[in-house]
Order: C-alpha cells, then structure tokens, then sequence
C-alpha cells in the first residue's frame, strides 16, 4: 500500500471534466499538495495507507469555487450605502469613505473578513482588485487561499499612490514581491475605460504583453459608461480598447451588461474572458451580461461575487444560482446554463479567465487539490435524484463542511483552521464604530 497524505471518501465527487462526470461512491487521493487518484472506494482502500482520512458520507465533493472578482477589503463597508445608483454610490459613498479610511491596516483586516467568508462559502481562488495589493497579497498567502491580485491602476490619487504612472510603477513591485509564491498571481487592474487614460491603458497593454501578465478591467457596466466613452473617443468601450492593444486572451472583461453585436463579435475574436457578477449588477440596476448569446459564440464566461459594498456577499453558490435563473430569463430559454454548466462557470471556467486552469478549476489527476465538500445529506436537499442540480439548484453556502487549497485543510466541519471567527467579527465591530463615529 502506498502511504500518501489524505484521503477523503464522499458519497459523490463531481470533478466537472469535459464528459461532465458525476462519480459515485469514489475517493479521492491526496499527496504533496497534489490529486493523486480518484477511484472507486473500495480499490483506494486496498491501495492507499494515507495520514489522513475523512468519510464524508452524504457529501459531493467539488472543485473549489473560483471567485473571479471581487475587492476584498470591502467587506468592511458592508451595507453602508444601499440601493443606489452605481455613480452615486460610488462619487458620494464609496470613494470618500476610502478617501478618509484605507489604509494597510483597513485592507488587512478587510481582506481577512472576506477570506474568512469566501472559505466558509467553498471558495479557494479568489481575484481581488484594491489598493495595497502588496498587504492583500500577504494576507492571503498567510491565509493558505490561491488568489490573483489585480493591482489597481487609476489617474486620481489616493492613500496608495497618486496618479496612473506610480499605480504602474508601485504594481510592478508587488509582481516583483510575489513573483515565486505559488498561490498569489499578480495582474494589472485598470479600473475602467472612463476612470483611467489613454496614455496609461496604451502602457498597460504593452506592459501586459512583455510581462504576459492578466488585465483585468470593468468594462460596460452601465449605460452611462458607454455614453461617456463614446462622447470622448467616438468609439464604443470594446471598440475604443480594441485600438489600444487591450483586447488580447489576457483580458479578463468585469460585468459587460451593455454589449452589441459587434462587441461580441470583437471579444470572441479576441479571445477575451467575460467575468459575470450577476447579483452586484441587479443590486446596482446596472443592466444584464446575455451569458447566452457570449457562450453561442464561444466566449468564456466565469462568475464573481464583485466586493460586499456592491453584493453583500462573497456567497459563489448563491451567485451561481443567480446566474442560472438569470441566463433562462434573458435569453428566454429554460435551458440556457443548466446546472453543470453553472458549476463549470464558477469553477472551471473561471479558472481558464485567470490562467489557471493547468493548475486549478476541476477534479483531476495532476492538479492542485483545491476542493470543496457539500453535505448534500440535508432535509433541504431531499429527495436526491442529481447532485450537481441539488448543489446549485437547492444548496446553501452553510452546507459547505470542508475545504482544501493545494491539499490543506482550511475549513474543517465549517471550522475555519487558520483563523478565529469571534476574533474576525469583533475586528469587524471596531472598524465599524470608527467609520461611524461623528469624532
């Protein structure tokens, strides 16, 4: 028998693989960080002598969720400004409030919070775009969470830096930094066609290029968006990047709800990814991303949370199944994203957007083991007769048991093993006091 390191028994594992398999009563072997063997229980057992074992009976076992965007660290600006308009929100809200109080200790402390709750939700990659992305990144490593850093690039200044040239310059550091960790990826993060300028999104793309690192940008998010940009250039937001080298397989597309045909048809050209954060975009009544039409033509679409300011939450299944019930409505067909597919955008394929997809996104021999269990054994999924429909159709982010970041147990019986609950919530408290407070 062979010694290896963990081995969990579940009572189904869906490694969501081009035949879409959903293996029953299998194991799964874990070694060096590694998917050694998925098998049939009884042969793991004759052929394995692991360290660990974990039975989980009534559970599925599934890739670890790949949470394509978000911003971490405000999760601690929760619910401060509700249901209003996305420039609003944003010109008398959000920016003044991370005018006045981020900081590294800010982003530390945010970034923890939404680590903590993406764990607890089954999430094991996440991308992040805020400032200090050198304290994000650290935060996370210590965490044992893979992540992609996208460092903000922006003209106005803030607490981080003070134009576009130093975002550039102090971004470029942060890749230099974190260069050799295995489970941070650093990208460039422009924020949008509107709030960066020409002259920097041209440096971007060429940087881009020469370092042949992710761009990730929110793009057609609203329709005021598009309109601004076409009173500045002429030019549609997809047209306008287009012309300025951004439009590559590296582009990682946030929200897209205001897209033509020929947007479309530039994307899929390119060759470009589209990040669907479902939820924040309803919230924010910024508009729909017609997932239906990007996927006939072949485009890959993942899925992201977006930050807690806009969701309210960092729940993947939950934005799965937004996701799903979305794209039947829009595209005006009960077939469009079925559950599988679901599971393929919030794992797989947002894997592939990242540029993981050797290392992460699915079961499979050879690849990290990043996992998550669901206990599928629950009055609320009963009765079972598909587990992949149950998870995204009728699961819930409590029902996540256990999860493992290159074969790491990080949340053990939904009890976080690197980090303190109380301790995170009490933090959360004193943050928000000092944002309150009138002193």
């Amino acid at each position: 028998m062979s010694e290896i390191d963990t081995l969990i028994h579940a009572r189904w594992i869906i490694p969501v693989n081009s035949s879409r398999d959903i293996l029953e009563h299998h194991s799964l072997a874990i070694h060096d960080g590694k998917i050694l063997a998925i098998l049939p229980r009884a042969e793991a057992e004759q052929q394995y002598q692991p360290k660990q074992i974990k039975d989980l009976k009534g559970h599925a076992l599934i890739p670890g969720f790949v949470n394509t965007h978000g911003h971490a660290a405000m999760s601690l600006m929760r619910g401060k400004a509700d249901d209003l308009e996305l420039m609003d929100w944003l010109n008398n809200h959000i920016w003044p409030t991370e005018a006045k109080w981020v900081n590294e200790q800010f982003v530390h402390d945010g970034t923890r919070l939404a680590i903590a709750e993406m764990l607890r939700s089954g999430t094991t990659t996440f991308s992040d775009n805020y400032f200090f992305p050198d304290v994000s990144a650290a935060t996370a490593h210590e965490a044992g969470i893979r992540c992609q850093i996208a460092f903000p690039v922006i003209d106005f200044a803030n607490r981080w830096a003070k134009d576009a040239e130093q975002h550039l310059h102090k971004g470029l550091e942060v890749n230099d930094q974190f260069r050799n960790q295995p489970l941070v990826n650093v990208a460039f993060g422009p924020h949008s066609p509107y709030a960066v300028s020409e002259d920097a999104l041209r440096q971007v793309a060429v940087l881009s290029d020469q370092l042949d690192l992710p761009v990730q940008m929110h793009i057609c998010e609203t329709a005021d968006e598009v309109s601004q940009i076409r009173e500045r250039t002429g030019k549609r937001p997809v047209h306008y990047l287009e012309e300025l080298g951004l439009l590559t397989p590296r582009l990682q597309c946030v929200h897209m709800t205001q897209l033509n045909d020929d947007d479309i048809r530039r994307i899929a050209e390119y060759g470009c990814h589209i990040l669907h954060c479902p939820e924040s975009n309803l919230k924010l009544g910024s508009g729909f991303c017609e997932v239906t039409r990007l996927k006939k033509e072949g485009i890959n679409v993942a899925l992201g949370t977006d930050g807690c300011a806009s969701n309210n939450d960092l729940d993947m299944l939950g934005e799965m199944r937004t996701a799903a019930l979305l794209a039947k409505v829009v595209g005006k067909d009960m077939s469009s994203m079925g559950a599988y597919e679901a599971l393929e955008c919030a794992t797989l394929n947002g894997a592939k957007a990242l540029g993981l997809d050797a290392t992460t996104g699915s079961l499979e021999v050879g690849k990290s083991a990043d996992i998550t269990a669901i206990d599928l054994d629950v009055l609320e999924c009963a009765p079972l007769y598909n587990p992949a429909s149950q998870i995204v159709y009728a699961s819930t982010r409590n029902q996540v048991s256990h999860v493992w970041v290159e074969g790491q147990l990080l949340l053990d019986d939904r009890n976080l093993t690197r980090m303190h609950e109380s301790e995170l919530i009490e933090t959360a408290r004193d943050w928000h006091h000092k944002i309150t407070s009138k002193a």
